[in-house]
């Protein structure tokens, strides 16, 4: 496969498993590897969607390391979702995860959007309407999502493009992966996301306030003696209420070495 200007094939050391990534735009870190670890109790032949799939990598160990039926993954930016498409297709899982260039939000749209979007993507992208089509209420028994973490106006302005629209709420904030995820789960479906400690208390808000009820948090930090740096949150949409704080995942050993839990999750 011939690649474009400033990117690069990496290896994922899985399953002879490949990713395409530009070195000038936004490559993934241990929070997509640790969320598809945390997600993978999803049931077989489970159909579900990936929010924000940027270069596709929870997408692609999902379907590695479960039995998913089908996951679809939605990327706002042109270039990443065409990224993230050709590193499906070298690793010849394009019967489990399809790549739609979509922002989130176009989702809720009224069907006479839909049906435009649908055309839109179908002659630029060469994807399958129908693909568009199931995007529909309640139609998924899980979500999965590594939204941007940080505010508008908040944090480092000078970077590109790229990196700005995956670090920042630019195109869709908070709010919206999880309105959205509300929309697309069938009752009782799994929602799974990653994301800051910090905005810890706005994700229980919304998600209560979607009917996706949080029944499951993991803190991850760096090293024991340190706060914890990102937050792994499963919940159920129309769930009753329990809550279980599982043990903290950590990183590093005090010698700077993985801790044997992330040498499993990396194999």
């Amino acid at each position: 496969m011939k690649l474009k200007e400033n990117e690069r094939i990496d290896d994922l050391e899985y399953k002879d498993l490949k990713i395409i990534q530009n070195e000038k735009g936004f490559c993934f870190g241990i929070d997509s590897v640790l969320i598809s670890d945390f997600a993978r109790d999803i049931k077989s032949n489970s159909i579900g969607t990936d929010l924000g799939t940027g270069t596709g990598i929870i997408s692609i160990l999902l379907a590695a390391k479960t039995n998913l039926k089908k996951i679809i993954g939605i990327e706002v930016q042109k270039e990443v979702a065409d990224m993230a498409k050709r590193s499906v297709e070298i690793n010849r899982l394009q019967d489990k995860i399809e790549i739609i260039n979509l922002n989130i939000k176009d989702i809720l749209e009224d069907k006479e959007v839909k049906n435009r979007i649908s055309k839109n993507i179908m002659k630029d992208n060469n994807v399958d309407v129908n693909n568009v089509d199931c995007l529909s209420r309640e139609n998924f028994d899980f979500v999965v999502t590594n939204p941007p973490y940080k505010k508008l106006e908040t944090g480092k302005i000078n970077e590109s493009e790229y990196k700005y629209i995956s670090r920042h709420e630019v195109t869709a904030n908070l709010e919206d992966f999880i309105k959205v995820s509300r929309y697309l789960l069938k009752d009782k479906g799994a929602f799974y996301m990653v994301h800051r400690p910090d905005r810890l208390v706005d994700i229980i808000e919304l998600m209560r306030k979607y009917k996706i009820e949080p029944k499951k948090i993991r803190f991850v930090h760096s090293t024991i003696e340190k706060e914890p740096t990102l937050v792994l949150i499963k919940g159920i949409k129309n769930a009753r209420p329990f809550l279980k704080i599982e043990r903290p995942l950590i990183i590093y050993k005090k010698n700077g070495n993985y801790t044997d839990e992330i040498h499993r999750i990396y194999h």
